[in-house]
């Protein structure tokens, strides 16, 4: 299947699914996410892949987030239906029968911060950046984020990285078991 804001690539048993919007920092929109849900369905019902690897192109961004200027005219309608495939799609990474591993390049913001703990596993470039930033425009996370930090990081410290908006680099991530 051919997609317009993804590149996927199979050798062997590993399928590599690029995020390819480097000019915006591959940031997520819902033409995005659409594609990203309908590629890990293809992918979870195939029997030749066993391993997931979800990055982004160019050495910028990982994720930067949600696309902002998609969902600064968005009703609250679509920004529902944003935030719902998002779920969909980051749930199936997480539930998926292949293990799945992000490898983090540059930011890893909001909705890409989610995207990375979707996945099993999350390799992280030295100039990888973890946060979620639009804590600090009064949003929280809305695409699992603040369950998701929980769970890897304990309680305390997910509350202290949402409160404080704070962003982390690659190894304060490892530190923490990001």
């Amino acid at each position: 299947m051919m997609y317009e804001h993804l590149l996927m690539e199979t050798k062997e048993q590993v399928a590599v699914v690029t995020i390819n919007n480097p000019k915006s920092l591959n940031a997520l929109n819902s033409a995005t996410l659409a594609e990203l849900n309908a590629c890990l369905a293809e992918i979870e019902k195939s029997k030749d892949i066993r391993v997931v690897i979800i990055t982004g192109a160019g050495a910028k961004a990982f994720v930067a987030g949600a696309d902002i200027s998609e969902m600064v005219n968005a009703t609250a309608a679509e920004g529902r239906a944003m935030a719902l495939l998002a779920k969909e799609a980051f749930r199936r990474l997480e539930t998926m029968p292949q293990a799945t591993i992000a490898a983090v390049n540059g930011y890893a913001l909001g909705g890409g911060c989610e995207l990375a703990m979707s996945c099993d596993i999350r390799v992280a470039a030295e100039n990888a950046v973890f946060g979620q930033p639009e804590c600090g425009l009064g949003i929280l996370p809305g695409f699992g984020g603040t369950q998701r930090l929980a769970r890897l990081v304990g309680k305390g410290r997910a509350k202290e990285l949402i409160f404080t908006c704070d962003k982390i680099d690659a190894q304060e991530a490892y530190r923490i078991g990001l």
